[in-house]
């Protein structure tokens, strides 16, 4: 989903590298949610670790809100180099296509694995005697993991929306100039601490807020929570802001020993007021305590957003063509993971192994069909154009060989 050109020396390795593991940790983070201590998930195992849930919530913390700030960054960036109307048309065919069209068939797919295991546990019969499916409303549509496109393109039309008049009025470039300004100020050790403020009221005013979940997934209907478009819309506006101003990448890459602290101190508070890996999930009804826990875990959030930027951007910003494989095979593998990570979970469930085993067992089995399909169905096809903004050819063309100077 990358909107960087391949072939342009000013791709940035660092952040594309991290816009794709965000995607495909959510493979180990759905993987994980059958081995929480407190049973949440459609198959719970009987093999659990408080590890599991200490993993699941640093994972949940900032992956989101990272790939939304990432999300930003491209699309100013996009919008720059192709203008209005290629941008609409790059981000239906790449956005709006895959959700609209894959989702007929990765939530079919998620019902017939949860059958499947039904007629299992009945005796290789398909109960009948089961409750209706809840009606398909605007407030109930499961969009599973796949959410995160419709909140793009939310973002998207909002973006544009809210640019129109202000490029159209600010002929000058002086209220241009003005923001590049707010933005120098606003990137500094103090980021967290401003970006978090809007994110701690909102959660602070979420009906029944679990803290452990932290940022409530806009899984379910086509209107996402107050929070979720607080944390992910204020982390998408500044990675356009960022865009501006490049030159601010590197002031955040110096800064990867601050923000990396910062990240592990306030995210473990967070976790030790949300009731830690015993997994508390009641609301939060004190006020002193939920007004703590809301501020900790929104400075976290946006502590280890900056981290995994500014670390991405330190150690990741060189080419790596395995890193490159991944990244680009990471959209793919986000939109299919989730039924094959429910296979994985009800073959592991009478596993005699311990839960790591089985953890990791479905991480490597779900990457390595996902990346396989990817390979043979997608990248070297006209999926992977619509995926990927380009086919890749089997066979790359040979470079003509030079004439020897005489």
């Amino acid at each position: 989903m990358s909107v960087t050109d391949p072939d342009r020396p000013d791709r940035l390795h660092g952040l594309d590298a991290l816009r794709g593991g965000a995607l495909l940790l959510g493979v180990v983070l759905h993987a994980s949610l059958s081995y929480l201590p407190t049973p949440i998930w459609l198959f719970p195992d009987d093999q659990t670790s408080p590890v599991a849930a200490g993993l699941f919530f640093a994972i949940h913390l900032f992956r989101m809100t990272a790939f939304f700030l990432i999300a930003g960054l491209f699309a100013h960036m996009m919008l720059g180099r192709r203008g209005t109307w290629g941008f609409i048309k790059d981000r239906l065919m790449r956005i709006a296509n895959p959700l609209f069209g894959l989702w007929w068939v990765v939530f079919p797919a998620f019902i017939a694995v949860i059958v499947w295991k039904a007629a299992m546990d009945d005796g290789g019969v398909i109960p009948t005697d089961g409750p209706p499916p809840p009606p398909l409303t605007l407030e109930t549509f499961p969009l599973l993991h796949l959410w995160f496109l419709w909140v793009l393109l939310l973002f998207y039309a909002a973006f544009l929306l809210l640019r129109a008049p202000v490029a159209a009025l600010d002929r000058n470039g002086v209220a241009g100039r003005l923001l590049d300004r707010l933005t120098g100020v606003l990137i500094g050790p103090w980021t967290p601490a401003v970006m978090a403020a809007p994110l701690a009221i909102a959660l602070w005013f979420t009906p029944n807020w679990i803290a452990f979940f932290g940022i409530p997934t806009p899984d379910k209907g086509f209107v996402p929570n107050p929070a979720a478009v607080v944390a992910f819309g204020s982390a998408f506006a500044l990675g356009a802001l960022l865009d501006r101003r490049r030159d601010l990448l590197a002031r955040i890459e110096r800064l990867w020993p601050v923000f990396t602290v910062m990240a592990i101190g306030p995210g473990a508070a967070a976790l030790y007021l949300s009731g830690g890996t015993a997994m508390v999930l009641e609301p939060l009804n004190d006020p002193s305590v939920r007004a703590a826990a809301a501020a900790v875990y929104a400075f976290a959030v946006f502590a280890s957003t900056f981290a995994a930027v500014s670390l991405s951007l330190r150690f990741l910003s060189g080419y790596s063509a395995v890193r490159r494989y991944l990244a680009d095979a990471s959209y793919w593998v986000y939109i299919v993971h989730l039924p094959l990570v429910l296979v994985g979970q009800v073959l592991m469930l009478n596993a005699p192994l311990p839960w790591w085993a089985k953890l990791g067992g479905i991480v490597i089995g779900v990457m390595a069909a996902s990346l396989l399909s990817y390979e043979l169905l997608v990248r070297h096809t006209f999926i992977g154009r619509f995926l990927n903004g380009r086919r890749i050819p089997w066979r790359r063309p040979r470079q003509p060989a030079l004439a020897p100077a005489e």
